[in-house]
This record gives structure tokens, C-alpha cells and sequence, in this order.
């Protein structure tokens, strides 16, 4: 029996798929997995003149199958070719297997895809399907943003001739993210609460984290055109890439105050308002070449908004233009809003999600017995005590608490530490080994805590960034409860813990921290990737302190 490829009458395939007598069956491929007596041949087996003895004994008359004519592609070949095609800059593929290959983001970015190349390769024929995500949307490093799935065992040579000629090469690929600087300025009111505008800026630099980019800057100005035309000169004289402004209340008119702030600073506004909710209030402008958003409301919350679409594409180096940003509107409607009718008899608006509060435990406890008499975190690093200085990185990023566990030499920590906002505990077995000084950190915690990075007070690399970007990532909801930094693939330190582990470690004893509940843990593992190697620098002795001053000889 010969079934030719259905649909369209312009495609013809010759592959023969059906029932085959058992004498005739060498070289099929089987499409089911067939069992009988002692024999079990599995799906996409070919069957060769051994097997065809071996069903002939289990007294099977025939099986069903394909079998390949001259010119046809197997299924795997196909697939990977296709995805080879397909893949263009930043992105990789998977082996393929089954049929299908995959196409993975080799960085943190944004992907673009040509949606006109990849539909009408879907249209050729259906024997091929290739799957992406929308256009302009971020993904992570390793994420699929692509994959390739052959329907049956091989495709025809004129099939995939025409496919190839449809994508051409590179029709998806991958802008990775920058290291763009970011410039953040909150405007203010005697209304507008402190704290309100401590959470926004906290929120918006793990916004910024996210996406490999730095906050250069963070501002709070009076709510008046003059002041903020101030603050955005000196963002643009400061060498930011994008300027993000927080109103203290919402833009409602091009000549309201932000907005004409900007203008009188050079600026030109683009484009006010955006179909995506939320997020309708944006403003996009620019002062020169640099961009400059008006940030909504919205901003004030971390969940999805415009907002980030938007941050997004310029973190990858993108424009975004006033129809760029009108295009939003299909797939725009992310939530529910309160002011619009619901189709259910009592509708409850849901309470804002809050970014979750994350602390800070440094282990400062030890006897630094491998460094001599002196004590490592006490010694100085440009002008600064060790402990100081890795503290003061602590407490720089947006975590909501940072406690410091002492042990040995605990007054001269404490004066080291005197004037930081800290919280000190003292752990008076500190002398039994690690274990006690982390369950001594987790006790002081904050009830409301829901995660912490445990840190290690030696470390004189670690600033805030690696901080907040293993926060930006944290997501317990999604399998990603456990923050491990990297460098060049090998695992450092500090690690951020979801509260579920909290348990966990006050059953670890002895001269030993959390690591083994990593190992234990891979599935809730998410590892954030730094270019520098400061989360695997710890000084130990004399000789590391002598590398890292760049000395010579040893600190004594």
C-alpha cells in the first residue's frame, strides 16, 4: 500500500507507508512497537532479515511501516537540517532525535524571528512543523526558543528543497543582553510615602539586574519640569545608556511634568501610551541618542507589564519606535484591570504580588586560623577591613536585611563593622565549625523572610550586583529556589536560598555549610553566570592575600 502525502495536491511524497507481508518487510521502518513470543522490536526499528526469521517463529504475518524510496531524508536528518537552516546568531542546537531538534538561546536576550520565512515553510508541507516563540520575546540561556519536529519517518529530497529555499539562513536568532547602564530618577511629593519609593527602586534595579544591565544611578528629585530637565542632563553627563524616570504620580498629558522635564532637556518624546495592560501610561522619548521611559505605575510592581517588553528589547541593543510599541497590542492584555468589566458575578481584584523579601547572613565567625596570628577579616583591601568591605556590598543591593554572625574576635568585628546597618549576632560556638554559625544567621532572620544569600565574609570581589542578579532570577514557583553563582561554569559563592531550605540546615553539623543540599537539590537549582571571577575568590592565606594585592609576597 502506498499513502502518499495528503493536503495539497502539489505535494507528493514517496515514501511507502502500510502493511507489509513479513517476507517483504526488510528495510521497513516500524511504526509501532511490536511484541510477539520473545520478540520485542521498538518503534522506528528497521527490520532485518534476523528479525524477519524471528517474527516468522512467533508466527507473525506482517507489520506495519514505512520504507524509504531513493532520495527520501530520515527524520532526524531532516530535523537537524532544518534547525541548521533555521538558526541564525546566538543560538544552538540540540541533538536530534525522534524527529525532532531543537533550538536553544546560548544567552540571556531576545529572540527575532522572521514570522513571514517560518510560515511559509510551515506551508510547504506537513510532514515538517517548526515551532518558536513570538518575535521580540526574552529568553534565557539554554531556553528552546525553536524547535523542528518531522511528522513522519523521512521527508523527500524536493520537500526539503523547498523549505531550505524559504527559510534562507538565519531566520531566528538571538540579540543577546548588553551591559547597559541605567540612570533611575523618582520624582517626589510630600504625599508619596518613603517606603513607596524605597520599593520601587528596589524593584527596578532587579528589573535592571535581569537583564545584565547596572543602575549608575539613583535619584530623587521634586516633581517639577525644571528638576527632573536637571536630573536627566546629569544621567546623560553620568554615561547612561537609558534613563528610566518614576513620576510621582501618573502621566496624563505630553505637556505634564516628566514628560516636558525631558523635553526641556534636550529631549524629544516619541510616543505616550501603549496598548498593553499594564502598562498604558508609558512614556518613550530620547535625549539624544539615549532613550528615556516615563515609567507607569505599574512599574511599581514586579509583575509583567509594558514595562518590561519594552527595558527588554533596548537591553538587547533593539530601537524601539512609537510603532513598535503600538504593535504590542495584540497579545497587549496581561491582566485584568479593576475599571473593566469582568464576566463573573463577584469579582476580587487580587492583592498586588510582592517582590519577595530577601535578607542577607555573611559568616563572619571564623578563627581565620590559615592566615597566622592576624585575622583575614580584619585585614585591610584598599584602605578598608575585609568584613567591611564585603558588607557594605550587602547591604548596597536591595536585600532587606543583612545580619553578620560573629565568633572569633567578636568586639573588633563589631568596630570594624560600627555605623552599617546591620543586624550582629553573636554565635558563641563558633569554635564547633560552620554549621553553627549558619543556623545562628537563619535564627535572626526576619519572620516574613522568604529567601536569603548565605555569603562568606572573605570574599573582597563580590559588590552588590552579584547580589541583586541572583535575586532578579529567584522564582521558587517556577523551580528556581536555590541562586548559584558562576564563573566560566565552576559554582561560587554567595547562594541564594528559598525559606524551604531553612529546615534542611539546622540539621547540618559540624565544619560544614549548605552544599550538600545543592547536590541534593539540582531540579531547583538556577545558576547566574558572571564575567568576573570574584564569586570563586575567598582569601585563605598569606600567599591568596599576596595574588589578590597584586604584592608579590605574602601579607603577614
Amino acid at each position: 500500500m502506498d499513502l502518499r502525502f495528503r493536503g495539497d495536491d502539489n505535494r507528493v511524497g514517496c515514501m511507502k507507508f502500510g502493511s507489509f507481508p513479513i517476507a517483504d518487510a526488510a528495510g521497513v521502518i516500524l511504526a509501532h512497537t511490536t511484541r510477539a513470543g520473545n520478540v520485542v522490536l521498538k518503534k522506528g526499528h528497521v527490520i532485518t532479515s534476523a528479525d524477519i526469521t524471528a517474527l516468522k517463529t512467533a508466527d507473525v504475518n506482517e507489520v506495519i511501516g514505512a520504507r524509504l524510496e531513493t532520495g527520501d531524508v530520515l527524520e532526524d536528518a531532516a530535523a537537524g537540517k532544518i534547525a541548521e537552516l533555521l538558526a541564525g546568531r546566538n543560538v544552538t542546537l540540540s541533538a536530534a532525535r525522534t524527529g525532532r531538534c531543537n533550538v536553544l538561546a546560548a544567552a540571556d536576550g531576545v529572540v527575532q524571528v522572521s514570522a513571514e520565512a517560518i510560515t511559509t515553510a510551515n506551508l510547504i508541507d506537513e510532514s515538517i512543523t517548526i515551532a518558536t516563540l513570538p518575535n521580540k520575546q526574552a529568553a534565557k540561556a539554554g531556553q528552546i526558543v525553536a524547535t523542528v519536529k518531522i511528522i513522519p519517518f523521512a521527508v523527500t529530497a524536493d520537500v526539503m528543497a523547498r523549505v531550505s529555499a524559504a527559510l534562507g539562513k538565519g531566520a531566528m536568532a538571538l540579540a543577546p543582553f548588553a551591559a547597559k547602564k541605567f540612570a533611575m530618577i523618582s520624582t517626589i511629593t510630600p504625599s508619596l510615602k518613603a517606603s513607596v519609593i524605597a520599593s520601587t527602586e528596589d524593584i527596578t534595579r532587579l528589573r535592571i539586574a535581569a537583564l545584565g544591565g547596572e543602575t549608575i544611578s539613583a535619584t530623587r528629585t521634586g516633581h517639577t519640569a525644571g528638576e527632573v530637565a536637571k536630573e536627566v542632563k546629569a544621567a546623560l553627563g553620568a554615561g547612561a545608556d537609558v534613563i528610566l524616570v518614576v513620576g510621582a504620580s501618573a502621566t496624563v498629558d505630553r505637556g505634564d511634568m516628566v514628560p516636558a522635564g525631558i523635553v526641556a532637556a534636550g529631549g524629544v518624546i516619541d510616543h505616550f501610551g501603549m496598548p498593553v495592560d499594564p502598562g498604558n501610561l508609558l512614556v518613550l522619548a530620547h535625549v539624544k541618542d539615549v532613550p528615556v521611559l516615563v515609567l507607569p505605575g505599574c512599574a511599581r510592581s514586579p509583575k509583567l507589564n509594558g514595562v518590561d517588553w519594552v527595558m527588554q528589547r533596548l537591553a538587547a541593543g533593539i530601537t524601539v519606535t512609537a510603532r513598535d510599541i503600538m504593535a504590542m497590542g495584540v497579545g497587549g492584555l496581561l491582566v485584568d484591570t479593576p475599571s473593566r468589566p469582568l464576566p463573573r458575578k463577584a469579582a476580587v481584584e487580587a492583592p498586588p504580588a510582592l517582590a519577595p523579601k530577601v535578607a542577607a547572613i555573611l559568616l563572619a565567625a571564623g578563627q581565620s586560623r590559615r592566615m597566622g596570628p592576624s585575622n583575614k577579616l580584619l585585614m585591610e583591601v584598599e584602605g578598608e577591613p575585609l568584613v567591611r568591605r564585603t558588607v557594605s556590598a550587602l547591604r548596597a543591593s536591595p536585600v532587606s536585611q543583612v545580619i553578620v554572625v560573629t565568633g572569633h574576635q567578636d568586639a573588633e568585628v563589631r568596630k570594624a563593622l560600627a555605623g552599617l546597618d546591620v543586624t550582629m549576632v553573636h554565635n558563641p560556638r563558633y569554635a564547633e565549625g560552620l554549621s553553627t554559625s549558619l543556623k545562628t544567621g537563619l535564627d535572626a532572620l526576619a519572620p516574613e523572610t522568604d529567601a536569603a544569600v548565605i555569603g562568606l565574609g572573605d570574599m573582597p570581589g563580590v559588590k552588590a550586583e552579584h547580589v541583586t542578579r541572583l535575586m532578579a532570577r529567584f522564582d521558587p514557583e517556577a523551580d528556581r529556589a536555590i541562586g548559584v553563582p558562576t564563573h566560566n561554569g565552576k559554582r561560587g559563592n554567595p547562594v541564594l536560598w528559598a525559606r524551604r531550605f531553612f529546615e534542611d540546615m539546622f540539621a547540618i553539623s559540624g565544619d560544614v555549610g549548605a552544599k550538600a543540599l545543592i547536590g541534593a537539590n539540582e531540579s531547583l537549582v538556577y545558576e547566574i553566570e558572571f564575567g568576573d571571577t570574584a564569586v570563586l575568590t575567598d582569601l585563605d592565606t598569606p600567599e591568596q592575600w599576596a595574588d589578590y594585592l597584586g604584592t608579590g609576597r605574602p601579607v603577614r
